[in-house]
């Protein structure tokens, strides 16, 4: 928001307010008035600078570097730099093909792959066809017949050594033999013998077994069991209960259940009308030094420095220092404060209307004086005599350069093509093949207006049939 349209703030009431807006107002506006007008000099000094010295400044720095630097460096650069560096670059690149490529190429292509053909790979061709294909077709059928019979016959003679005699001996002698000699029997044995006996002398070791069982247990307890079970029944058992178990509950029971009673009771006695009185009466009087020493630690250092803090310090600082310094804060310095802030906007848009006053009484009296016969100046001497000189002597000179330019570039144009043809000619020459004409571009008739049969001025007229129909 500019500071003409800012919206002025609602005044305070007040006497102080009344008294202070209008001496502040005169004394900031004689103080800002001289601000205003320097900064607005400023400001049409600078923006004068930027639009007369500057920017034609740059303009001509621009076009100075690009006409004294970027163009020559580019027509060094293409008509110079570029044909030098593509002639270095065909003549290495001619150099390394004939001192490492062509040698080569032509030992391989008019040493090695005739010799490599006519030497090695024909006479193997025909020596292949002729000969070893039909001695390889005939040993091939030869060996393969003699080994098929080979072979069979090597299966049967390996057969009838290593196989079939011990398969007979399996099918014929061993088998038979273990079948019939030992299998038969055997199961015969166990069906008819062995069975029948294992069944009955089963049956009588295990009745006879199981007595000799019983028997054992019985002996065994015996010996072993029944002793210490009568020792441990009749002998401990009587000996622990009524010489030890029996005393001794008596003597818990009668004796020593009255007398931890009694002693129990003695002390709990003890401790609530002996020893509790007199931890309480210990407790009570410790309490209360306890609290004595507190008290009069506090009486000693805390109170009077409490007492001077919250009833001295404390009131004269805030009534004293505070207070008046909040008084002084809200009503004089914040209304001082904002009526300066006021001032300022109200002086700096005045001083601004009356800088802009004065200084366009000043430059009214400067153009009359000064910029009036100037311009009459100008218009009246300077522009005939420009146009005079842009007319008769800068125009005719820059006609003369743009058609020495032309001549010149046709006289380069020309004298590349020479050079490119000359140089093509020694290229065949040296090397041979077969002549490349350049692409020529095709010559195209001016078109016509549209719409009439007349041709342009200086125009040759164009055939009347179209491209589709002389294709």
């Amino acid at each position: 928001m500019s500071m003409e349209n800012a919206q002025p703030r609602p005044e305070p009431e007040g006497c102080l307010t009344a008294a202070v807006r209008i001496p502040v107002r005169i004394v900031v506006l004689v103080v800002v008035v001289p601000v205003r007008m320097v900064w607005d000099l400023l400001v049409v000094t600078a923006k004068a600078l930027d639009r007369v010295l500057l920017r034609p400044l740059a303009r001509a720095a621009a076009w100075l570097f690009r006409y004294t630097v970027t163009v020559p460096l580019g027509w060094l650069a293409e008509h110079v730099l570029v044909p030098v560096l593509r002639g270095l670059v065909m003549t290495v690149e001619w150099l390394a093909r004939a001192l490492f490529v062509w040698p080569w190429v032509g030992l391989w292509r008019y040493v090695v792959v005739p010799v490599w053909r006519y030497g090695v790979v024909v006479p193997a061709g025909w020596l292949y066809r002729v000969v070893l294909a039909p001695v390889g077709c005939g040993l091939g059928r030869f060996f393969g017949v003699l080994g098929r019979g080979a072979a069979v016959a090597g299966v049967w003679l390996a057969r009838a050594l290593f196989v079939w005699p011990w398969v007979g001996l399996w099918r014929y002698v061993v088998v038979p033999v273990w079948r019939y000699g030992v299998v038969v029997p055997a199961g015969w044995l166990y069906r008819v013998v062995l069975a029948p006996v294992g069944r009955g002398l089963g049956r009588f070791f295990g009745v006879l077994g199981r007595g000799a069982a019983v028997a054992g247990v019985w002996l065994a307890r015996a010996l072993f069991v029944w002793p210490w079970v009568g020792l441990w029944r009749y002998v401990v058992v009587p000996v622990c209960r009524y010489g030890i178990g029996v005393p001794a509950g008596w003597l818990y029971r009668a004796v020593l259940v009255p007398l931890g009673t009694g002693l129990g009771q003695l002390a709990r006695w003890t401790h609530r009308w002996v020893i509790a009185p007199a931890g309480r009466a210990l407790a009570l009087g410790l309490t209360g030094l306890g609290h004595a020493l507190t008290w009069l630690g506090k009486a000693l250092f805390v109170w009077p420095w409490v007492g001077a803090w919250r009833y001295l310090l404390v009131p004269v600082v805030r009534y004293g220092v505070v207070v008046p310094l909040g008084w002084v804060g809200r009503h004089v310095l914040v209304p001082l404060a904002r009526e300066l802030l006021d001032a300022l906007t109200f002086c700096w848009r005045i001083a601004g209307f009356v800088s802009r006053a004065v200084w366009r009484a000043l430059g009214r009296a400067a153009w009359n004086l000064v910029g009036r016969p100037a311009a009459w100046f100008y218009r009246s001497v300077c522009t005939p005599l420009g146009h005079w000189t842009r007319d008769r002597i800068w125009a005719p000179a820059r006609m003369a350069a743009v058609e020495a330019g032309r001549v010149a570039r046709d006289a380069l144009a020309t004298a590349r093509a020479s050079v490119r043809q000359a140089r093509r000619d020694a290229w065949h020459a040296l090397v041979g093949g077969p002549r490349v004409t350049e692409p020529v571009e095709p010559v195209v008739a001016p078109a016509r207006t549209l719409g009439s049969t007349t041709n342009a001025s200086g125009a040759v007229p164009a055939p009347e049939i179209s491209l589709r129909k002389r294709g």
